[in-house]
């Protein structure tokens, strides 16, 4: 008797919960309240809608709605708490900005560590809407240099287009790693859909 071929989804689905607890562990160590804020706005959201059931005389179909609401507010909040844990552990480590700028949603294309220095200084090339963009890791006073060179030899190529430079880091006028999507995110689009892809292969 031939056997039925596994379920796809319910192979994926023990991979998943693993990495939602290993995702939770990180959490709780970073930040010990992580996981008690995200259980009690679960909690909070499903207790509210009870209360609204209770007093509208929906009761059932409030329970129903306020399960999936909770669940709903429950992920947003872990996201929330994974993207801050990542950001923390990240913090200070070489390649840092290089992971953050991989995991952005959309058209974006990362090219990590396209100039280097002796002092293991970083500069990543983004190409997205707002045209070319140029994050660097290391100190001002050294990365400057640096970044400078690699967006003279950018230009050379592409001449029509956009060219940012970013410095990331802690120190004064630099991007931490924790506001650098949303500073890239706050570029103005100069190019469209198309352009982007022509820059990609220049």
């Amino acid at each position: 008797m031939a056997k039925k071929p596994a379920d796809p989804a319910s192979a994926e689905r023990p991979g998943r919960i693993k990495q939602l607890r290993m995702i939770a562990q990180i959490i709780k160590q970073v930040d010990r309240k992580g996981m008690p804020i995200v259980y009690a706005s679960a909690l909070g959201t499903l207790v509210l809608c009870v209360v609204i059931g209770l007093v509208t005389g929906w009761t059932l179909y409030m329970i129903f709605i306020g399960v999936l609401l909770a669940l709903t507010v429950g992920l947003i909040v872990f996201g929330q708490f994974a993207q801050r844990a990542q950001y923390t552990l990240l913090q200070g480590q070489p390649g840092a900005a290089a992971a953050v700028l991989q995991s952005m949603r959309g058209n974006w294309d990362v090219t990590p560590a396209v100039a280097v220095n002796r002092e293991q200084d970083l500069v990543h090339r983004v190409v997205g809407y707002p045209g070319i963009i140029l994050v660097s890791e290391g100190p001002p006073n050294r990365v400057q240099k640096l970044l400078l060179a690699e967006k003279k030899r950018v230009q050379r190529v592409a001449i029509d287009v956009p060219v940012y430079d970013i410095q990331s880091g802690d120190a004064e006028g630099q991007i931490p790693i924790s506001k650098l999507q949303r500073h890239l995110m706050k570029l103005p689009r100069n190019l469209k859909k198309h352009a982007v892809s022509e820059v990609k292969y220049r």
